[in-house]
Parts: C-alpha cells; sequence; structure tokens
C-alpha cells in the first residue's frame, strides 16, 4: 500500500504544471491517487500491442510468395486424407466440430461464462455512469471535469472493450489464444485495483472501503470480477497444441491440457493416486502417456544441433550445449527461484508482526492481526506452490537430459572405432594405450562439423570409398571420402601435446580402460550425478538472493550488526571452498575405483560360466573385493568430507548468528525482544540453509561437473571410424560428409595398408603390445557377382581384409594413388566368425528388420539347415534364443547369422568362417544349397574359411594371407597358393573333409510353448518386504545391531534435543528485555550458556555423522559380498535364464544406491521422525490445548503419504526395472557394433533405443510428478497448522511473546518435519527397491555351498581315473532328461574321443561330470563319488576348454595364471605345447609375449589365438582329467596337429584325455571313442573295433567324410 501510495504522489508531483492555462487547453490528467484509471490504463496499452500485433501480422503475410503458398496448400491436399466437405455435415455436427475447435466442451463453456461476466461488468458499470452525469457533454473541459467526477465511466470502457475481446476469441480461431490473454490480463488489473480499494481496508483498523456507497452492487461486482479476472484463467483447462501438428497424439497426457490450478497443484495426478491406492501394483498399462515433448525424437530435435559434433554443434563443453538446448526452461526455473526467495519472507514478516502485536498489546496497529494470520496460511502456500513448480521444471529438465546424453552416447557408440581394449599407457607420457571405445588423446575432440552428411547412417548407407590426397575418387552414389593418414604425419600431434597426465601407477593401469564397463558406469553412475547436479541455478540466482534479502531484513530489526554476521561468513566461507576442492579431488579418484570395480563385475559376469566350470569363483571374489576395498577408501573419505562440509554449514550460520545478536546488545546496546529473537531467527535459520545447500549442492555439482567432464570425453575424444573423422593441416580431426559422386562398382584395394587404431603408426617398439598390419600392395580387386575366397592360417588376418573394407580398420596411404573401396548402394550383410544374434526370436534375429516375406524365408531357412532346428522348438521360430543366443548350439547360432546375411537383399555378403562350428554333412549342405543356389546367385561373396577344400571349388576368385598380415597370392589358382603359402597347402593336404564341430545346447530340450526363456524381470507389489529392509538395518549394525541403534537414534535425538533447548534459551533470553532495561540483562552469562550448549551440539553431531559412516560402510561392504557371492555360487540354468545386463545393473545402479541414497535417506527418516516427535512435545509443553489437533494434523499427513506410496511404489518399481534394458540394448549394440553398422542397422538400433528410452523416461516423469503431488498437500496442512497455532496465541488465553515466538517456532518446524518425514520415508522405501532387487538376487538358486565334510583327501587326485554308474541329468528339476542312465569307465591317461550329431548330449556329458547340471547317479575320480565334493574341489581338479574361449583384461600372463604362482618358463612352455609359437614363426611384429596386453573377453585377438591360449592356461593348471569341448575348432590344422600331438606326447601319462569331436582325424587315434545319440550311449569301445561294425554310428561318420582312408589309417595305426 505504502509503495504504491508513493508511486501515486511521484506521479502527481511530474503532472502537476500541465493545467488550464490562460483559457486555454493544456495537458493534464486526472489526480493518479483515483485508482480507477489503471485497468483502463491497462487495457488502452492492450489495444496499442494488439493493433502492433496484428499489423506485424498482416505484413508478414503480404510478403509470403503466393506461389508458396499454392504450392503448401497443394501439397498439404495430397498428403491430407479425404474429410467429408463442410457443406454435408449437419448442424449438430458443424456446432461439435465448432466447440472441438476451443479444445473441448469444457474450455468452450468457460470462454461463455467469462463473456457472461465480462457483459454483466459492462452493465452494472454503465448503468452507475448516468447517475454522475451533472450536464450535458460538449467541450473538452466538460469531458474532462466528467472522467474526474466519473471514474466509473472509463471502468464502462474497459468492461466494454472486455467484452469485445471476449467475442473475438469466441469467433476467430486465429485470434483465440492471444485475445483471451489480454482479457485475462485487463479483467486481473480490475480486479487487483477493487481488492486494493474495497478488501485491503478490512484488514486495516483505520479504513474503509472505498466503493462502499454502491451498496450490495459492490460485492456482487467483485464477485463476478473474482470469478472472471481470477477463477476462470485459473481453473479452465489448455487446449492440446501437439509439438508436431503433423503427428498429434491419439491420447493426451492429462498434464498438457490441465488446467492453472491442476498444473500448480498436481491435481491432474489424482487418477493415478487413486488407481495406485486401490490396487497393489500399478501397471504401466494404467499410466497417461508419455507427453510429446517428452519424446526422445523431439529431445532429439532440440538438442543434438547443440550437442552433438556430428550434426552441426560446436566442439564445445556439453554444458554450453545443453545451456543453449534447455534455455527456456532454465529461463522458468529462474523465475521460480526468484519468487520462491521473496515468498521465503512471509513467515519471518508474519511472525513479527504477531509477535509485536503480542508485545505491544496490539498499541498503535494499523494491520488487524488477522491479516497476519491470513498472512502466514497464503504465504508459505505460494511460496510451496512456486517452490515445487521450479522443482517440477527442473525435474522434468533432469531426465529430459538423461534421455537426451543417453541416446548421444548410444549413437556415438556406434560411430566408435572397435579396437583392442588394451589397458597400457605410454609410460612416457601417461597416454593411453587405444582401446575399443575407451579414451584417447587424439580422435574427433577438435571436430568441425560439415553438415548433416556426418551422421551415423553416413558410414553404412555410403559406400567405403577411400582414398589418397589428390587421387580421383570414383565413389559410389553415396560415397564417403575419407582422406588417408600417412605414417609421417604429425596429424595427431596436437593430442600427445595435450596428453600431459601424470603417469598412472602400474598397479592401477587396467582398471579403466574398458569399453563395455566405462559405457555402463557412464550410462549409470555418471548420468545419475549429472542428474544430482541439476539445482546449480540455485547457487547463482537463489541463494545470492535470499541472502541479500536477508541482509535488508536484518537490517531493519537489528541495525549494523548484521554486517558483522556477513562479513563473519564471507571470512569462514574459505573452509567449505578447501573442503570442496578436497571433496573434488576424491570423487576423482573414487569414480576412477567405481569404473575398476564395474569393469571387473562386467568381466567376470560376461565369463562367470567360464568361471564356475574352472572354479575360480573364489579367485574372482577376491579380484572384485579388492577392487571394492579401494572404491570404499574413498567413499568413506568423501562422505567424512562431506560431513565437514555439513558442519561449516552448521557451525558458520550458527556462530555468525550468535555474533550478531552479542554485538547488537553489547555494543549497540540494543534490546533482544522476542519479536526480534524469533522473526530474524528464521532468517538466520534460512540463511544457515542456504549455506549448507551451497555446500552440499556444490558437493554434487562438483561430483556432476566430474560425469558431464567424462561424458564429454567420451563423446569427444573416443576415436572414431575414418568415415567420420579425417585429420586437417593443422593435425586435428574433423567430421566429413558423404560425397556423392560416380558409381564405383570395384571392390577391392590399392596399395593399402590397416592398422586398428591412428596411435599406432607412431607407437614406439614394445613386445607388450601387438600392432597387427594389413598391408595390399599393388591392386586387389574381388570379382563382383561371383564368390570369393580369402585362405590363411589363424592369425593371419583374415578377418582384417573383411574389416577394412567395412571401414573398421585404419587406413594409411603408402602411396599416392593408395585406395580402397566397397560400394554399398545396393547393401551390405555380413556373418560374423563368432556369431552375433539378438535376445529375440528366431524370426526377428533372421529378417532383422527387413519386411516378412514367407517364400524368401521358409527358402532360407530350408538352404541353411535350419529346418531340423525349428522342429526342435515347440515354438518354432517364434522361440526366443536368449541372451548371447545361449538357447542356441554354435552351429545354430552359425547357421541363424548366415540366414540373416542370406534373407537380407543385400548385393554384397561378408561371410567370417561360417563352416568352423558346422559338422561335415550341414557344411556340405550349406555349399550345396545356399552357397550354389538361387538365393546367392549374382551376388558378391567374400568368404572366408579354413576348410579350403570344401569351398574351393565353389570359389572364382581365390586370395591367401600370410602370418605377417601380407597378401600372399591372389588369382584363381588354388595349386599357386598352395604352392606359395606352406601352412595353407598343410590344410588341404591334411584334411579334405569339413570341420565338424556342434556345440550342444545348453538348455532343456523342451522349451516352453510360447517361446519364452529369459524370464520377465520380476516387479515386487505391494510395500517393500521387511526382510529387504532387515537386510539394509542388520548390514549397517554388524554383529550389534541393537546396540548400534540404540547409540545412533539416542546420540541423533540428543543433537535435536538439544537444538530444540537451544531455541528455547533463545526466547528466554529475549523475554528478559520485555520487563527489564538492556543494561540490566546479564549479556554474558546469556552468551556463554548459549555458547556452551552450541559447542555441546557440535560435539554430539561429530559423534553422530562419524558413528554412522563407519556403519554404512561396513553395510556397503557386507551387502556388496552378498550379492556378489551369490552370483558367483548362482546355477548355470540361472545364469540361461537371466540377462547379463540385469545382473550388472544389480552391482552398479542398485549397489550405489546402497553406498549412499539408502544410507542417506535412512538417516533422514530418523532425523525427521526426531524433529516431529521433539517438535510436537515442546508445542504440546506451552500449549497443552494442540495436543489433539497436533496428533491430528500428523495422522491426517501419515494418511496422505499413504495414499502417495503406495502408487508411487509402483512406479518407482517399474521406473528401476525400465533402467536394465536401456542397458541390455547398449550391450547388445556394443557386441554386434561391426553387425550393426555392416547392415546399415543404425538406424534400426537407434529406434529400438528410442522406445526404452521413452518408456524409463514416462515412469521417471511419472514418479517426479508424484513427488510433487505429496509435497503441495502436506505444505498446503503444515501452513494450516500453522496459522491455526497463531490463531489461537493471538485470540485465546493470553501467552508470553517467547512463549508465543517459540510455539510458533516450533510448529513451522513440526509441520515441515510431517512433510520431510512423508517424503523422506516415502523416498526411502522407493529407494529400498534395491534392496528389493538384490534381495531378489540372493534369494535365487545356488550351488551347494564347501562343507568341511567336502574337502577331498591330500593325495587326491593321484590319478585321471574315472567311473561313471548310470549317469542321467536334467537342466532343472522338473526337467526332461538329457543324458539317460550313461555308464562308462575310463582309465587314467586314456584318450578318449566323445562323437555325436547336435543334440545327441555330448556337451551335457562334460557339464554333468562337472555338477553343472542336476544329476542322478554315481561319478567316481579316482575312486572318490564326485557328489561328495566340494564343487571348488571338484572343478579345480578337472579342467575344460569350452568352444567359446573366455579371457580376462589384463596382460597374457595374468590369463593363463590368474592365481600368479607359476613362473614364465612354466608358461612359455605352455604355449609352445599348445602350439601358438609355431603361429609366430613369421609373425614379427604381431609377437604374443607374456607382457601382451589382453583386451576384455580377447577382443584384440582372433577365435583361433584365444582357444590357444585357453588351451595353454588347461594345461598349466595340471589336473588329472582334461576335457576339450570342441577347443580347436577355429584352429588352422597345421597348429591343431601340433596340439594333438602335444597331447599325446608331453601330458602326464596319468591324465585322462576327454574330447568332444570336431574333427574325426583329432579322434581316431584316441584310445577310445565313446559314440552319443539322444543322450544314450550308442557306442563305447577302440576306433578300430567299432570301425568293424557295419552298421556302427562310428563306421557311417567315418564312410560319408571326404577322407575315409586317412581316417581308416589313423583307427588302425592305433596300437
Amino acid at each position: 500500500m505504502g509503495v504504491l501510495n508513493h508511486f501515486m504522489v511521484q506521479k502527481n508531483a511530474f503532472y502537476a504544471p500541465y493545467n488550464i492555462v490562460g483559457g486555454q487547453w493544456l495537458p493534464s490528467f486526472p489526480p493518479l491517487t483515483e485508482t480507477r484509471y489503471i485497468p483502463f490504463s491497462v487495457a488502452s496499452l492492450v489495444l496499442v500491442i494488439q493493433v502492433l500485433h496484428f499489423t506485424t501480422v498482416k505484413i508478414k503475410s503480404f510478403f509470403i510468395s503466393s506461389d508458396a503458398s499454392i504450392k503448401d496448400a497443394e501439397e498439404s491436399n495430397a498428403s491430407a486424407p479425404a474429410v467429408r466437405s463442410e457443406e454435408s455435415l449437419t448442424i449438430e455436427e458443424k456446432l461439435k466440430a465448432w466447440v472441438a475447435g476451443f479444445g473441448g466442451i469444457e474450455i468452450f463453456v468457460f470462454m461463455v461464462a467469462r463473456l457472461f461476466g465480462c457483459v454483466s461488468l459492462f452493465i452494472f458499470t454503465a448503468n452507475a455512469t448516468p447517475n454522475c452525469q451533472a450536464k450535458h457533454l460538449t467541450g473538452r473541459e466538460e469531458w474532462k471535469d466528467y472522467l474526474l467526477q466519473c471514474p466509473e465511466s472509463l471502468m464502462a470502457v474497459t468492461y466494454g472493450y472486455s467484452v469485445a475481446l471476449g467475442i473475438i476469441s469466441l469467433g476467430s480461431k486465429t485470434w483465440r489464444t492471444s485475445t483471451s490473454r489480454y482479457n485475462i490480463l485487463v479483467l486481473l488489473s480490475a480486479l487487483v485495483v477493487y481488492v486494493y480499494r474495497n478488501l485491503w481496508p478490512l484488514a486495516t483498523f483505520d479504513k474503509q472501503p472505498a466503493d462502499l456507497a454502491e451498496g450490495k452492487l459492490l460485492w456482487v461486482k467483485l464477485v463476478i470480477l473474482f470469478t472472471t479476472g481470477a477463477v476462470i484463467p485459473v481453473f479452465m483447462s489448455q487446449p492440446y497444441v501437439p509439438v508436431d501438428p503433423k503427428n498429434p497424439m491419439a491420447v493426451v497426457n492429462p498434464e498438457q491440457t490441465s488446467s492453472l490450478f491442476s498444473y500448480l497443484t498436481f491435481t491432474y495426478m489424482d487418477d493415478i493416486i487413486l488407481k495406485g491406492y486401490r490396487t497393489d501394483h500399478l501397471p504401466v498399462s494404467e499410466l497417461p502417456p508419455l507427453p510429446d515433448y517428452d519424446q526422445i525424437v523431439h529431445l532429439k530435435s532440440r538438442g543434438t544441433k547443440y550437442l552433438d559434433t556430428h550434426a552441426g554443434a560446436k566442439p564445445r563443453h556439453l554444458f554450453f550445449g545443453l545451456l543453449r538446448t534447455f534455455r527456456k526452461e532454465l529461463i522458468l526455473m529462474t523465475i521460480s527461484m526468484i519468487l520462491n526467495a521473496l515468498a521465503s519472507f512471509a513467515a519471518p514478516i508474519g511472525i513479527n508482526r504477531i509477535l509485536n502485536y503480542l508485545e505491544t498489546g496490539g498499541k498503535g496497529a494499523t494491520i488487524r492481526p488477522g491479516f497476519w494470520i491470513l498472512w502466514l496460511f497464503i504465504g508459505p502456500i505460494a511460496g510451496s506452490l512456486v517452490y515445487n513448480w521450479y522443482f517440477f521444471i527442473a525435474q522434468a529438465t533432469t531426465i529430459r537430459v538423461e534421455a537426451l546424453l543417453t541416446d548421444l552416447l548410444f549413437e556415438h557408440t556406434l560411430r566408435v572405432r572397435l579396437k583392442a581394449e588394451t589397458s597400457e599407457k605410454k609410460a612416457e607420457s601417461g597416454v593411453e594405450t587405444p582401446k575399443s571405445g575407451a579414451t584417447t588423446p587424439k580422435a574427433s575432440g577438435s571436430s568441425t562439423p560439415t553438415g548433416e552428411g556426418s551422421s551415423i547412417a553416413a558410414h553404412s548407407q555410403a559406400s567405403t570409398a577411400v582414398m589418397s590426397e589428390g587421387h580421383t575418387s570414383t565413389a559410389s552414389e553415396a560415397s564417403t571420402l575419407v582422406p588417408p593418414t600417412n605414417n609421417s604425419s604429425d596429424s595427431n600431434g596436437k593430442g600427445k601435446a595435450k596428453a600431459k597426465a601424470e603417469p598412472p601407477k602400474e598397479e592401477k593401469k587396467s582398471e579403466t580402460n574398458n569399453f563395455a564397463g566405462k559405457l555402463n558406469n557412464l550410462v549409470t553412475s555418471d548420468l545419475n550425478a549429472i542428474s544430482q547436479a541439476r539445482d546449480w541455478l540455485m547457487l547463482i540466482f537463489s541463494i545470492p538472493l535470499i541472502i541479500t534479502l536477508s541482509m535488508v531484513f536484518l537490517y531493519q530489526f537489528l541495525g549494523w550488526s548484521c554486517f558483522v554476521f556477513l562479513f563473519t561468513t564471507l571470512a569462514f566461507m574459505g573452509i567449505p571452498g578447501y573442503v570442496s576442492t578436497l571433496i573434488a579431488k576424491t570423487q576423482k579418484e573414487k569414480m576412477k575405483a567405481t569404473d575398476a570395480r564395474v569393469q571387473t563385475v562386467t568381466e567376470t559376469v560376461n565369463i562367470l560360466r567360464m568361471v564356475k566350470l574352472f572354479g575360480w569363483e573364489s579367485q574372482m571374489d577376491k579380484r572384485i573385493e579388492e577392487k571394492r576395498e579401494e572404491e570404499l577408501r574413498l567413499l568413506r573419505k568423501q562422505k567424512i568430507l562431506s560431513i565437514t562440509n555439513g558442519l561449516m554449514g552448521y557451525f558458520i550460520p550458527t556462530f555468525t548468528m550468535v555474533l550478531t545478536y552479542t554485538t547488537y546488545v553489547v555494543v549497540m546496546k540494543g534490546s533482544l525482544t522476542p519479536s526480534k529473537i524469533f522473526s530474524t531467527m528464521v532468517v538466520f535459520e534460512s540463511v544457515r540453509l542456504g549455506f549448507q545447500r551451497i555446500i552440499w549442492q556444490a558437493n554434487m555439482i562438483i561430483q556432476g561437473k566430474v560425469s558431464l567432464d567424462r561424458v564429454g570425453e567420451f563423446l569427444h575424444k573416443t576415436e572414431l571410424l575414418d568415415a567420420y573423422t579425417s585429420p586437417n593441416p593443422q593435425g586435428q580431426n574433423i567430421i566429413v560428409a558423404p560425397i556423392v559422386e560416380a558409381e564405383n562398382p570395384e571392390i577391392g584395394f590399392r596399395n593399402a595398408t590397416f592398422m586398428w587404431s591412428r596411435e599406432a603408426a607412431e607407437e614406439t617398439d614394445d613386445s607388450s603390445k601387438r600392432r597387427f598390419t594389413l598391408r595390399v600392395d599393388g591392386e586387389l580387386l574381388f570379382k563382383r557377382g561371383r564368390v570369393n575366397l580369402i585362405v590363411g592360417p589363424t592369425g593371419s588376418g583374415k578377418t582384417s581384409v573383411l574389416m577394412a573394407l567395412l571401414g573398421e580398420m585404419h587406413f594409411i596411404s603408402t602411396d599416392p594413388d593408395s585406395w580402397y573401396n566397397m560400394p554399398r548402394g545396393s547393401g551390405v550383410a555380413y556373418a560374423a566368425q563368432e556369431s552375433w544374434v539378438l535376445n529375440d526370436t528366431l524370426r526377428n534375429n533372421i529378417t532383422f528388420g527387413s519386411p516378412y516375406d514367407e517364400e524368401r524365408y521358409n527358402r532360407v531357412i530350408k538352404q541353411c539347415a535350419l529346418e531340423r532346428d525349428l522342429g526342435l522348438f515347440e515354438a518354432g521360430d517364434q522361440t526366443e534364443v536368449g541372451e548371447k543366443g545361449l538357447t542356441l548350439s554354435g552351429g545354430q547360432k552359425a547357421r541363424v547369422t548366415l540366414a540373416r546375411a542370406i534373407y537380407s537383399t543385400a548385393d554384397i555378403l561378408l561371410l567370417d568362417d561360417i563352416f568352423a562350428a558346422l559338422d561335415v554333412h550341414t557344411a556340405a549342405w550349406i555349399i550345396d544349397n545356399c552357397l550354389k543356389g538361387g538365393l546367392v546367385q549374382g551376388r558378391t561373396v567374400l568368404l572366408i574359411t579354413h576348410n579350403v577344400a570344401l569351398a574351393s571349388p565353389i570359389a572364382d576368385f581365390i586370395i591367401s594371407i600370410g602370418l605377417d598380415g601380407k597378401i600372399v597370392t591372389r588369382g584363381v589358382d588354388l595349386t599357386a597358393a598352395l604352392s606359395d603359402d606352406p601352412a595353407l597347402a598343410v590344410e588341404v593336404e591334411k584334411d579334405k573333409e569339413a570341420q565338424e564341430i556342434s556345440k550342444q545346447n545348453l538348455k532343456e530340450p523342451a522349451l516352453p510353448t510360447n517361446g519364452k526363456l529369459v524370464l520377465a524381470e520380476e516387479v515386487a507389489q505391494g510395500r517393500v518386504t521387511m526382510r529387504s529392509m532387515k537386510l539394509m538395518l542388520n548390514s549397517l549394525g554388524g554383529g550389534h545391531p541393537f546396540m548400534f541403534y540404540l547409540i545412533f537414534t539416542g546420540s541423533f535425538a540428543l543433537t535435536e534435543a538439544a537444538m530444540t533447548f537451544q531455541v528455547w534459551f533463545l526466547g528466554y533470553w529475549g523475554s528478559q528485555y520485555e520487563n527489564r532495561l538492556p543494561e540490566d540483562v546479564p549479556v554474558k552469562f546469556y552468551v556463554f550458556s548459549y555458547t556452551t550448549i552450541f559447542v555441546g551440539i557440535i560435539v554430539l553431531y561429530t559423534f553422530a555423522w562419524i558413528f554412522y559412516i563407519y556403519g554404512n560402510i561396513r553395510a556397503a561392504r557386507k551387502i556388496n559380498k552378498l550379492l556378489i557371492d551369490s552370483i558367483l555360487r548362482s546355477t548355470l540354468r540361472w545364469l540361461d535364464e537371466t540377462p547379463t545386463g540385469r545382473i550388472i545393473t544389480r552391482c552398479t545402479q542398485d549397489i550405489r544406491a546402497v553406498d549412499a541414497v539408502i544410507p542417506q535417506y535412512m538417516l533422514m527418516v530418523q532425523d525427521c521422525l526426531n524433529v516431529m516427535i521433539i517438535k510436537l512435545a515442546a508445542i504440546i509443553l506451552f500449549t497443552p490445548v494442540f495436543i489433539f489437533p497436533g496428533i491430528a494434523f500428523a495422522l491426517l499427513g501419515v494418511f496422505l503419504g499413504n495414499v502417495y506410496q503406495k502408487a508411487q511404489l509402483s512406479v518407482k518399481r517399474e521406473s528401476s526395472n525400465a533402467k536394465a534394458p536401456v542397458l541390455s540394448h547398449f550391450s547388445a549394440a556394443v557386441q554386434g557394433l561391426v553387425s550393426i553398422r555392416a547392415y546399415g542397422a543404425e538406424k534400426s538400433f537407434t529406434g529400438q533405443a528410442f522406445e526404452k528410452l521413452n518408456l524409463y523416461t514416462h515412469l521417471s516423469r511419472t514418479s517426479l510428478n508424484l513427488n510433487r503431488w505429496i509435497a503441495v498437500r502436506i505444505d498446503t496442512l503444515g501452513a494450516l497448522f500453522s496459522a491455526a497455532l497463531a490463531c489461537y496465541l493471538v485470540y485465546g488465553p493470553r501467552s508470553a511473546s517467547s512463549t508465543a515466538g517459540f510455539t510458533l517456532n516450533m510448529s513451522v518446524e513440526f509441520t515441515m518435519s510431517i512433510l520431510w518425514l512423508v517424503r523422506i520415508y516415502n523416498e526411502f522405501e522407493v529407494q529400498a527397491n534395491s534392496l528389493e532387487r538384490i534381495q531378489g538376487y540372493l534369494d535365487i538358486d545356488h550351488e551347494p555351498k564347501a562343507t568341511e565334510a567336502g574337502k577331498p583327501p591330500a593325495y587326491w587326485p593321484a590319478s585321471g581315473d574315472l567311473r561313471v554308474e548310470n549317469l542321467s541329468a536334467r537342466y532343472s528339476k522338473s526337467g526332461p532328461k538329457v543324458l539317460h542312465e550313461v555308464s562308462f569307465h575310463l582309465k587314467s591317461g586314456e584318450r578318449v574321443g566323445v562323437v555325436g550329431r547336435t543334440g545327441s548330449g555330448k556337451s551335457s556329458l562334460t557339464l554333468a561330470l562337472l555338477r553343472g547340471i542336476f544329476t542322478e547317479g554315481a561319478v567316481h575320480y579316482d575312486g572318490v563319488a564326485t557328489d561328495t565334493l566340494n564343487l571348488d574341489a571338484l572343478r579345480s581338479n578337472i579342467t575344460i576348454i569350452p568352444q567359446i574361449p573366455e579371457l580376462l583384461s589384463g596382460t597374457l600372463r595374468q590369463n593363463l595364471d590368474p592365481l600368479q604362482v607359476e613362473d614364465d618358463a612354466t608358461l612359455n612352455d605352455a604355449l609352445r605345447s599348445a602350439g601358438l609359437f609355431t603361429l609366430q614363426e613369421e609373425a614379427g611384429e604381431a609377437r604374443l609375449t607374456l607382457d601382451t596386453s589382453i583386451a576384455g573377453g580377447g577382443g584384440n585377438l582372433s577365435v583361433g589365438q584365444k582357444q590357444i591360449l585357453a588351451l595353454a592356461r588347461a594345461m598349466i593348471r595340471g589336473s588329472k582329467i582334461l576335457i576339450l569341448d570342441e577347443a580347436t575348432s577355429a584352429i588352422d590344422y597345421k597348429t591343431d596337429a601340433i596340439i594333438q600331438t602335444t597331447l599325446r606326447e608331453q601330458l602326464p601319462k596319468n591324465v585322462t584325455v576327454i574330447t568332444v569331436a570336431h574333427r574325426l582325424q583329432t579322434v581316431m587315434d584316441s584310445d577310445k571313442i565313446l559314440v552319443l545319440d539322444e543322450g544314450k550311449i550308442v557306442e563305447f569301445d577302440e576306433p578300430k573295433e567299432l570301425l568293424k561294425r557295419e552298421t556302427g554310428a562310428l563306421r557311417s561318420l567315418v564312410d560319408g567324410s571326404g577322407d575315409k582312408s586317412l581316417l581308416y589309417e589313423l583307427a588302425s595305426a592305433k596300437p
């Protein structure tokens, strides 16, 4: 009111000189103290704006080309569906269509009601106008007098204008929105004026309503004006406006059409709340759809141009790109924070005025206390609405950022070059050795976009046409031109110069360089940390504004002593700043440790089957535990530093408050009355919370900044394919766009050199690093439309030829005319050596996104020999293959991968060793029916194979590659190739039959009829189980949980009680000034007493926190240990049913919750409970009558919390489970990255990622909106309680002002504690979903625990004697048998071959011997029954080499000897015996040594090399039984012969060797051969005896082979 009057006086003074002088009309204005001119002024301004708006629109439309308009209209008409003409519609239909144009009947009714209200106001005001007309108006002066005497006339004009706006909004579709908003502004200005004139005086003691003379009409007009100017705009729904008008949503989310009231109070969530309250679990299908503005497609269109350098973004920090993308949201957040800062002073002002009224007894008061009571109610509610509006926008923006960054990471992953994920670094510079997707110092970090052509689709849709500078390109129509990097160039010099990182410690150099592990961590932990840093704007706008306003407020009551508070606070700010620096440093170290643990866990999970079969559970557990201990050490350090900062956040404001009060009473000699204390105390508390927020948010912002840097580093510094980067003259990598040139159908190379990374060419000699180089001298062109054969020994680089053509390798020019090309215009299909299948149905794996053509599909099934396999599954081609195709054998996966390539319409087929996993009959069938069939005719085939004899008859062109990576021969003559390549000649000479290999199905033969294998992730229903809660509670307490909780709750309760007593003591101190002079109050006593309480609080606070931190670390260690032990002890069947993505999620996302989030929320729950109980007790102690209202309010709050919680739990559980599919999709894409890029399926996989991201976004947004729903309601409840208490204190029995101030202060904290107790407990229970998920993995089926009785005798095993009696096996307790009463006896030292067709039970037998599946019968190993032994003892003494070898990241030495017990001589002997050195006779720089770095999973080795290393590792173990389960499937024949010689001659005589046959010649010289069929033993005897049986199974296999005579010779040569 004062401000308004001041404004009026100033205006009158300004316009005073303008008057009638000398009878002349001079500019003059009515006195501005008449506030009814304000609405007219607003209406005039609005009219001017409307005219300008209308003029601008018309001018713009005038300059639009009419031709363009006609063209757009024609295109629109052509694309628009046929609709009925307007003339054909009935009147009713026209009326409905007209109403629908408003957004629905509700909006239409509201708009009509507003128009009716405007008309009513106009009529009432116009009728009142003639009463003040004294005479007929003829001149200007009379009009002026009239306006001065009848301001109602201007109100009538204003309402008339409002009526016109209402009519236009109903009649004009074009101007409907703008006129409605202008009308609201005009009516709202009138409402404010009338409230000020007629309602404000009622809140004062000395004023009367200005328009009281109008009588009852005044109140009628007020009601109408309030309805039209406030109620209708607030409660009217909004029409749906689609983000993309061409693709509107069929079903709209209520959030998009909610009214302002519903939007601010979140009542549009009521339907979800009620549904959730009435059901045990609310499924996703019951939730409203995701708004279109939150869908990833729209977010991508908004953000990629600012974030993705490949889409035109500037190469700058991600922060600035996000700032630009979400600038509108950030502006709204800033506005809401400013409003919230202003609203935060409503409570202290209200408390001060009420207490001042009580202190003075109302003397001198001009405003009634009822107004301040209403102020205490409305002010906090308004603040709550604004505060929750801020969080609504902030959290929605956070989810959008998370989704956008996830998509950005996924699309960038599709561009990354796959190479060795070795973990070594250059010692001299600290630069990391490149790895698959790992951070490299030189790549595209400085990339500059050149257009849209550099999108991920460019690489696959374009031809791979790359040449030296100066060479004329003849690329295909959509080719990608990428100039090569010359060896001598310094294109990466800058990258090296920037790499000034400190050389890493030796023991840590392998922890952070794993692509999959780092990517998982980026998508989980780092994005979570970025989300937690969302409130950075508060540090810039809100908190500084609050501090500034607080200083103004404090100065009004405490004078200049408030500057003592300010300067002291500033002096102390250096301490939190220093601690924050330490926290940032610790956070970086902790993230590295987390990366290391995640990598180790990811790697362990990926090879968990091998870990179990080798009995390495304890070793891997120890390895993970070491990484975990380092992470926990840093976590403990981080928490202690965070608590130090938190302590500073309490100490600094409290200390400065005491110092300020002391200065005020001691130096300024002021009276510290209760009204000053309790009003300023609220402000001091606000500042204290502000400083605490600065500190803990600074920690989160620091963590978020570190994580954002890591994401940016991954996006900008990982090495990309050559198709996306090119060196510029400054040595930086720039993005290149496809260059459209003439069609070049040639496939081949000229003087081309390829390496796996850009850095490899610059690396110095280092024997520990393997730098393979593919060299093509001269010109090599493959024949189009023919079969081209690529052959060579294991490790020679056959696969590299295909990778080079696909652009996966880095091209280095060796000549001015160097180039390579593979046109992609007609499509490329790729069948990888390591078969890659999706976790989907067989049909979807084969069609791979192509349209389903039944005829073509059936032909493909037949030609790829999959008919019989489909018949084995009850669900046929609808059978899910499981993650990594675990339900399929190696041969089946190979044929599915081949079928995918054949089914595609691609003109070029790249087939990498497709026969390696096929038996002789199947391979021959593929040759005759597929590669010679009609579906392949006319297509260009590049076929890699070891089986030259089988494939050479169909080859029209053959090239051979030597071990040095050079092309040895090329042409159509196989004889020439054999003469130039001795290794190749040995293969052809020794074996002219196809490789016979078939990894057996590790599954139950009969799958469910729906084809489902992978179980859907369970979503718990109802409340979180107490069992899950106990998991955390017992872990925190360790061995003494009761004592822990007694100390924990007691210390925090005492701290809270001391804080409450501290507040009361301040009020007691202030009450001394009510009846005594300031100099009579013993200030020193009160200051000393208050300081003593303050110090005691700090001591209690510190002790309680430190005590809890150590319990937190203990719980984190124990729960992680339980989870890892449970997973390591799981059954093989559980591994089959559970995707690794889920397991990794438990070990990353859920463990992260256990480390930080759950303990934090648990402590906050306890703290809120303490606050609520102690504050309520204080209120009741001084105001006993409020015991029942207090309890009632608490119970109502708990009820609202319970209603909210049921819906929130359902949504949060679904949200938690929605994250795992995103991670699994990432994992699947990384595993099949080359195949995805080869097929050009990036867009399809990105679309699938969109679906999963939309689901996650949908659930996350819903969950966060539910949080806002409960917050608004609890805040309203709290404001009502505080206002009721204030009303009682003012109008009830008189009480001291100190008591009233203390009670009001307690009421505010009590009501706030209700909100936080409900919110935090619900959030705690929601976050405890992680405990449920972990508990679910603790309750899985486990293999038997090791016992003392299960330990074998010390001498065991002394021999390899194996006796099997009536052995039956099944994959589950209720499943069918896969082995049927198998019995046989193997003497120590015998070499036994196991043969049989696919599905005969060979691999099931090996698993049964290792007790990997459920068995019946007896197995005696060296006289000891294996079912009496501990599993680790059994499996560590039987070594199995699986068909698919698994390797760990680290050195070759660490892979051979994980336990580090053997010397180098032993390890090298094993490598020599396994045949590795024979491969390296001509290898040169590709030589493998014990110090060679091995990528995770052996990604930098060929399949054959991995199998050789796996075999060497098995030989080092020295087991008495050695099982080779098709362990040499991908090894060339020369190496295989050396291995077989080693097995015969170098193994101890008492070692029994069981070989699952992949080549008949491998087992024909065995002591015995066991033939299996359908899980039963068909034959078991010496080979020569079995061959004598004319109808024998073995003989039929031998007779059908291509080398019958050799096999008979091998069998007969056996003595």
